[in-house]
C-alpha cells in the first residue's frame, strides 16, 4: 500500500518517490536555508559530525534506562542532525493552541475537585470520574496556588497536511523529554554555527529559567523570602534520571530523593549539611502513587510520610498537582474539545484526532469490525506499549486485541491510522523521510503560560514506522522555529 504523506521539507510525496521530490528541488519556505545547507555540505561531513554527536551525548550521559531489557539499562537516544523547521506563522497557531487547551484543563481539573460543574452540565459523566483509577478523590475541595494544577505539560503534535496539525495526546503529569530538547539545540550549535547564523531561529536555552520563575510563582502562602524548589526524583534508576539532574542543575536548585525529606510541623524540610531548609515547591517527577506512603501505596519507599496532608493544608506545593492524570488519561482526550467550548466559550484552535470510545457500545462494534485499519490504544498505555497499529499487524495480534476490548471496553480508544508527516533524516540508505511528531512545554503559573519556541520533535527511524517513541527504537532531532 502506497501512503501519501507531508514531507516537511518537499511537500506532498510517498517513500517511493522521495527521491524524485528531492532532486526536483521543490522545496517549502522555512526549510530553504536546510536544502543549501545540505547541497553545499560534502556527505562525509555530515557522517563526522553525527559521529561527533554520539560522542558528546555519551559523554555528557544524555541516557535514558529501559526497564526490562536483558541487554542492558541505559541507551542513547539516536539523535539525527537535519532538524525539524517551523515557520513563525506555524508556531504562532501552534502556541495559541497549546495555551488555550493547557488553560481548559486547568480549569476542567479544578472543577472535578471541587463543585464539577461539568458533570452536571452533562459534558463528562459521572461515571467517567468514577471508573478512573487517576481520579484522586483525596484531591476533593483541596485549592491549589492560583488554580494551577498543571505547571508544566508536553502536549503531543500531529501534523497530517499543511496548515492542520492534531493534538495526539496531552501529557500532564510528569510529562518527559525537555532535556533532549535543550541538549539537541546545544549540540546542533556546537557543530554547525554557520547555519543559525542564516536561519535566524529562535533560542529555546531560557526555558530553565522560565520554569524556575513558573514554580516560585506558586510557592504558598507560607513561603518566606524567596521561596525553596526541589526537584524530586525517584532515584537514578528511573528512565527519565538524566533529566531530572539536568534540570536541577540548570535551576540551580537541589535534586531530592523522598529520604531527602521530612515532615514536621506542617512543613516539609530537606536535610542539608547545615541542618532542616523548608521546602516551599516541589517539582515532582514521582507518581501519586508513589508520593506519600501513608496516603498511597503504603510499600512505597520513594515518597514523604505525611505529604499529602502538609499540601491539603496549603503548606507545599507540588508541581504537577496530584490527580492531574484524570486529564490526561486517553479516556478523556475525546472530551477536551468540548471542555475548552465549555469553559472557555472558544472554538478548540487545535483539533483532536477522530477517536472511538469502546466504552460505547457503538464505537466499539465499529472498532472490532475494523482492526486492522485502526490504531488502537490503551487508555492508561505510554510510551509506545499497549498499543496495535492495526495496518501493521498480524490476525494474532488483532485476535489479542479483540479479546482485550471485549473484556474491558473502558480501557481502550481507537483512532484512524494517520499520514503523518515526515522530515528529512540520516539513515543508513542516506537521507529519506521518517515520521516526526512533535511535544512543545508549556508552563503554567501565577503569571500566565509560556511556551518556549520549540519542542521536542521525535522521529521514527524504522522505515514506514509511525511509532516515534525512544522505548520503541524512535530518535530525537532539534526543533527550529523561525523569528521571521
Amino acid at each position: 500500500m502506497t501512503t501519501t504523506f507531508l514531507d516537511e521539507m518537499y511537500g506532498p510525496c510517498t517513500l517511493e518517490s522521495f527521491a524524485q521530490h528531492r532532486e526536483a528541488g521543490q522545496v517549502r519556505a522555512p526549510y530553504r536555508p536546510i536544502e543549501e545547507w545540505l547541497r553545499s555540505t560534502d556527505p562525509s561531513v555530515f557522517a563526522s559530525k553525527r559521529e561527533e554527536a554520539d560522542l558528546i551525548f555519551r559523554r555528557v550521559g544524555i541516557t535514558f534506562n529501559v526497564y526490562g531489557d536483558q541487554a542492558g539499562t541505559e541507551r542513547l537516544i539516536p539523535f539525527d542532525i537535519i532538524p525539524r523547521v517551523l515557520s513563525a506563522a506555524e508556531w504562532t497557531h501552534l502556541a495559541a493552541g497549546l495555551v488555550q487547551r493547557v488553560k481548559a484543563l486547568n480549569m476542567f481539573l479544578r472543577d472535578i475537585y471541587h463543585g464539577q460543574e461539568v458533570v452536571r452540565a452533562g459534558v463528562v459523566p459521572e461515571a467517567h470520574l468514577l471508573r478512573n483509577s487517576l481520579f484522586r478523590p483525596e484531591m476533593k475541595g483541596v485549592d491549589v496556588p492560583g488554580n494551577v494544577y498543571v505547571h508544566i505539560a508536553g502536549i503531543d503534535i500531529v501534523r497530517v497536511e499543511e496548515g492542520t496539525f492534531y493534538v495526539l495526546e496531552d501529557n500532564l503529569r510528569t510529562p518527559s523529554g525537555v532535556s533532549y530538547m535543550l541538549q539537541d539545540r546545544a549540540v546542533m550549535m556546537r557543530l554547525f554555527p554557520q547555519v543559525f547564523a542564516k536561519a535566524h531561529v529562535a533560542p529555546v536555552d531560557h526555558y530553565s529559567q522560565e520554569l524556575l520563575r513558573t514554580l516560585r510563582s506558586v510557592a504558598p502562602a507560607t513561603a518566606e523570602g524567596e521561596p525553596t524548589v526541589v526537584v524530586m526524583t525517584p532515584g537514578p534508576h528511573n528512565s527519565a534520571y538524566f533529566e531530572h539532574t539536568f534540570l536541577a542543575e540548570q535551576m540551580g536548585v537541589e535534586l531530592a530523593e523522598g529520604q531527602d525529606l521530612f515532615v514536621r510541623d506542617n512543613a516539609v524540610y530537606m536535610r542539608t549539611t547545615l541542618g532542616p531548609r523548608r521546602v516551599d515547591v516541589i517539582y515532582r517527577r514521582i507518581d501519586d502513587d508513589s508520593l506519600d506512603p501513608l496516603a498511597f501505596r503504603p510499600d512505597s519507599m520513594l515518597g514523604v510520610p505525611g505529604l499529602l496532608s502538609v499540601y491539603r493544608n496549603g503548606g507545599v506545593t507540588l508541581a504537577n498537582a496530584i490527580g492531574t492524570g484524570v486529564a490526561d488519561d486517553k479516556s478523556s482526550y475525546p472530551y477536551v474539545p468540548e471542555l475548552i467550548q465549555f469553559y472557555l466559550g472558544e472554538t478548540p484552535i487545535l483539533g483532536n484526532v477522530p477517536t472511538y470510545r469502546c466504552a460505547l457500545d457503538s464505537d466499539r462494534a465499529y472498532v472490532l469490525e475494523h482492526l486492522a485499519e485502526l490504531v488502537v490504544k490503551q487508555t492508561q498505555g505510554s510510551g509506545g506499549y499497549g498499543m496495535l497499529i492495526g495496518p501493521r499487524s498480524t490476525r494474532d495480534e488483532q485476535a489479542k486485541f479483540r479479546a482485550l476490548i471485549n473484556a474491558h471496553p473502558d480501557g481502550y480508544i481507537a483512532q484512524p491510522t494517520l499520514a503523518l508527516s515526515s522530515c528529512p533524516t540520516f539513515v543508513e540508505e542516506g537521507i529519506a523521510p521518517r515520521h516526526i511528531d512533535l511535544r512543545p512545554f508549556i508552563l503554567t503559573g501565577l503569571n500566565g503560560s509560556v511556551v518556549v519556541p520549540g519542542g521536542l520533535t521525535r522521529v521514527a527511524l524504522t522505515r514506514g514506522s509511525l511509532v516515534v517513541n525512544s522505548s520503541q527504537g524512535g530518535g530525537t532531532k532539534d526543533t527550529w522555529v523561525l523569528r521571521t
